[in-house]
C-alpha cells in the first residue's frame, strides 16, 4: 500500500510530516495541495479533513490528519525502520518523551507560529510586518528557551539523550527562525544553539528542504 501525503511545500505541518516519513526511509507519494486557489476547501479535500488544513496522510483505508497524530503513528507503525523516533516502550521513559512533546506544542508552536508568520510568511506574500506582535511573541518564546537551556545540560536531546519526536516536531518553525533576527535567542544560549544545529543537519530534514524553491 502506497503511503500518500497531501500537503504544501513551505508548510511548517506539512514538512513535520515528511520529516517523520524520511527519518523512517518511506516512500510518499505527494499529493500538492494549491492553497492559494482554496483547493483545501474543496468537498474532496474536506472530505478527507474537515478543518481543511494541510497535511492529510492517506495508507491504504487510514486516513490522519494533524501532522503530530501522523508523525507518531508513523513512529509507532514503522518502529523497526530507519530511525527510532519512540525513545522507550517503558512507562516512565515515554512518559517523559510525551512531556516534551507537549511542551513543543503547548508552549513552543503558539510563539514560534506567531513568529514565523509575522517574520517569514507575511513578506513572502507581501504584507507586512507588525513589530509589535514580533516583540510581543519573541518576549513569550524567552522562558520557554530558558526551559530548553536547563533542560539540555542535562540531556543531549529534549526527550532523552537520542533524537525523538520531542526533537523532530520542532524542526520546521526553528528553521525558519534561524533564517531571521530571533536567531538571536538562539544564539543567546549555547545549549539551545547547539541542539538546533545537531537537529537542522539531520539527512532526513535536508531531504525536506530540499523541496523549497532555489
Amino acid at each position: 500500500m502506497a503511503i500518500k501525503l497531501h500537503g504544501t511545500v513551505g508548510s511548517p505541518a506539512t514538512f513535520r510530516a515528511f520529516a517523520a516519513l524520511y527519518e523512517k526511509d518511506l516512500d510518499v507519494d505527494f499529493i500538492p495541495v494549491k492553497l492559494g486557489v482554496n483547493e483545501n476547501k474543496s468537498p474532496q479535500f474536506l472530505a478527507r479533513n474537515p478543518f481543511g488544513q494541510v497535511p492529510v496522510f492517506e495508507h491504504g483505508d487510514l486516513q490522519l490528519f494533524e501532522s503530530r497524530a501522523i508523525t507518531k503513528y508513523v513512529a509507532e507503525a514503522y518502529a523497526d525502520k530507519g530511525t527510532s523516533l519512540l525513545l522507550s516502550r517503558d512507562p516512565r521513559k515515554s512518559a517523559i518523551q510525551t512531556v516534551w512533546m507537549e511542551v513543543e506544542s503547548q508552549k513552543f508552536d503558539p510563539a514560534t507560529s506567531k513568529l514565523t508568520w509575522e517574520l517569514f510568511f507575511k513578506p513572502l506574500f507581501g504584507m507586512t510586518t507588525d513589530e509589535a506582535v514580533v516583540a510581543e511573541f519573541e518576549k513569550k518564546l524567552e522562558p520557554v528557551l530558558d526551559v530548553y537551556e536547563k533542560r539540555l545540560t542535562e540531556c543531549k536531546y529534549l526527550g532523552g539523550d537520542s533524537f525523538s519526536l520531542a526533537d523532530l516536531h520542532h524542526l520546521p518553525n526553528t528553521n525558519i527562525l534561524i533564517g531571521t533576527k530571533v536567531k538571536s535567542q538562539f544564539d543567546a544560549r549555547p545549549h539551545v544553539s547547539a541542539w538546533a544545529s545537531d537537529i537542522l543537519s539531520r539527512p532526513a530534514w535536508a531531504k525536506v528542504t530540499s523541496m523549497l524553491p532555489k
